[in-house]
């Protein structure tokens, strides 16, 4: 599949950009190849630079506010050149995917109503032609999209998916956003919690998965919040059984969020695996600093062994 956006004329410049994308199926941490054209008027346009920026709409830190359009990693593709009248300038590119880049595709449907877009910038004199964004299509690592599988077999529905303006107390991110995937808890585990939001933090390593559990009991008007946070690395992923390691990940989260609020009736314990072929795994540990316990310091605290 080709992609291609074309901007209308520049003002007085009569400069068009054209960005073209050979296929707009990526990864994070991939290189997004693409070329960027500019189209000259009757007069030689001067260009100091041509930018990439990668766009989509993020919920600020505030709830009541809106969301907004926010361009969240930006990459320079060429510096200063002037394109001839009448003439055709084309910059060839391979745009570098920041590793926490949000994932917007999952078994090849879009996750919920999340969208992603390149957008073409180009500073001409002292004005800054703006070309369309072109859309770009974010596929799940395989660590990624193991994660999702498993909460799918274990019955996990997904409720929502967004991004989030602002980065992680205690988390090391390179991007000012983050993705929270919602999901309706499955039949197993309800009770203990009604709902679980995923939170992953790639780097070239491996993958910071961030289960954050909530248990609502609307009519008593009861809420209760607890966070746990687990650490894959890329290498071996395909060798793991997944549905184990994510169950025995969720009743470490379960049992952990039920000591937390032991005082509550409605907390209870996990002892069975949902993977009932065999006795699951044992959860994959954190690596070093990043263990965490709801309540304590940063956004999972506790001792950094994942307990």
């Amino acid at each position: 599949m080709r992609l291609t956006g074309v901007s209308p004329e520049s003002g007085w410049t009569g400069l068009s950009v054209r960005t073209t994308l050979p296929s707009p199926s990526t990864c994070p941490g991939l290189r997004l190849p693409g070329r960027v054209t500019l189209t000259a008027g009757p007069d030689d346009v001067p260009v100091r630079h041509i930018r990439l920026g990668l766009v989509s709409q993020v919920e600020p830190d505030d709830p009541a506010a809106p969301r907004k359009l926010v361009q969240f990693h930006q990459v320079a593709i060429a510096g200063a050149f002037v394109v001839p009248a009448n003439r055709r300038r084309a910059v060839d590119f391979a745009l570098p995917l920041p590793w926490e880049t949000p994932v917007t595709i999952f078994g090849g449907m879009p996750l919920m109503s999340l969208r992603m877009g390149l957008r073409t910038e180009v500073a001409i004199d002292v004005d800054l032609a703006q070309g369309p964004m072109v859309p770009v299509f974010v596929h799940p690592l395989p660590t990624q999209r193991h994660v999702l599988a498993a909460l799918d077999t274990l019955g996990f529905t997904m409720r929502q998916a967004g991004l989030v303006q602002g980065r992680l107390p205690g988390v090391e991110q390179t991007l000012p956003l983050h993705q929270r995937l919602g999901w309706w808890v499955g039949p197993l585990y309800a009770g203990p919690i009604t709902e679980l939001e995923v939170i992953f933090v790639a780097n070239a390593a491996g993958l910071e998965v961030i289960l954050w559990a909530d248990r609502r009991l609307a009519l008593a008007g009861v809420t209760h919040q607890s966070i746990s946070r687990f650490r894959v690395w890329h290498t071996g992923a395909d060798q793991a059984d997944w549905v184990a390691v994510v169950d025995g990940w969720l009743r470490q989260t379960i049992n952990r969020h039920a000591d937390l609020a032991s005082d509550a009736q409605w907390s209870a314990r996990i002892t069975e695996s949902a993977h009932v072929s065999r006795h699951p795994d044992e959860p994959v540990h954190p690596g070093e600093g990043l263990g965490g316990t709801a309540g304590g310091p940063g956004i999972g605290g506790g001792s950094g062994d994942g307990t």
